[in-house]
């Protein structure tokens, strides 16, 4: 019996399932049937008892599978605390970002730090989906907005204005909105989660809240297709200012009506427990943090963001 073949009985006590157990640890349900075999020949007990549909735990499994995840828990702090000691920064990051985010600011920012790290590898997971630590095989989630779940740990990164945005090309055959009421006439470009498209917009000004209702001809589930089209001219869209970063500081599109302020948000990395906060990421959250507050800086320099962002 190994250790390895331990997280293997774990994985099948929380799927219920050997083949998905097998493929949450990236493996062969043959691979994993035999390393639950071996945990039950030592043990000389069924730790799960077989139906037609899936597995359940038996008395014995019952007893046993909380033991056994608080000794593999005790020992994997153990040799964290080890590399915690040494300084050493290796190991697997196995991160998921959100599309826009991800493909055009943080992969680079990740290469740059691999190259920093030579130890460290990388498994990404792009999505702009909600991610289930479990289910997607996760460690780390690069997100907007603090975590709502109160077993979940997160450290911020930064603020992080929404701004509305749209092309020369787009102004050139639209006059440009003064106010949101202005807003209705133009054509919107949406985020759209499951089923739920994002086409009310809200802003602030001077404690006056203002939410509208717009209509437009283009909506995806990919962020980054939503400032895509902004870029090419196809509509107006509201997007994180790190989002769009780079076109407004290369001038491909224009924050406009900056004395309304859109819905603002917040940068976080998010764990699912203290255990995946190693040397490694907490260097990489030190990377990232600089890495925001140079592009917010940069955003302040060109007018676009005032410094209160940075607070």
């Amino acid at each position: 019996m190994l250790l390895e073949d331990l997280q293997v009985v774990l994985k099948v006590a929380e799927f219920r399932s050997i083949t998905a157990a097998a493929t949450s640890l990236d493996m062969r349900t043959a691979t994993a049937s035999a390393a639950l075999k071996r945990v039950e020949n030592a043990l000389g007990l069924e730790l799960f008892v077989r139906t037609t549909r899936k597995l359940r735990l038996s008395s014995a499994g019952e007893r046993y599978i909380p033991q056994c995840e608080q000794a593999l828990l005790m020992l994997d702090q153990a040799r964290q605390n080890m590399k915690d000691d040494l300084d050493i920064v290796d190991g697997e990051l196995r991160i998921t970002l959100s599309s826009d985010l991800g493909r055009n600011l943080v992969l680079p920012w990740l290469d740059e730090f691999m190259e920093t790290h030579p130890k460290v590898s990388l498994r990404s997971h792009i999505t702009d989906s909600n991610i289930d630590f479990y289910r997607d095989s996760v460690d780390i989630a690069l997100r907007y907005g603090s975590p709502s779940d109160a077993n979940l740990y997160g450290f911020k990164i930064c603020n992080v204005p929404a701004l509305l945005c749209a092309s020369p090309a787009y102004l050139d055959k639209n006059s440009a909105p003064g106010h949101p009421h202005d807003l209705p006439t133009h054509n919107g470009l949406f985020y759209q989660l499951y089923d739920k498209t994002h086409d009310v917009w809200q802003f602030s000004r001077d404690g006056t809240e203002y939410k509208i209702k717009m209509s437009g001809n283009r909506a995806s589930n990919d962020g980054d297709l939503v400032r895509r089209w902004c870029v090419a001219g196809q509509g107006l869209a509201v997007k994180s200012c790190l989002d769009m970063s780079n076109d407004l500081l290369s001038g491909k599109v224009v924050s406009l009506m900056p004395e309304f302020k859109a819905t603002s948000t917040e940068l976080w990395l998010i764990f699912p427990n203290r255990q995946s906060i190693t040397p490694a990421t907490r260097l990489l959250r030190d990377a990232f943090k600089e890495k925001c507050t140079v592009i917010l800086k940069q955003l302040i320099e060109k007018g676009i963001l005032d410094d209160s962002v940075l607070i």
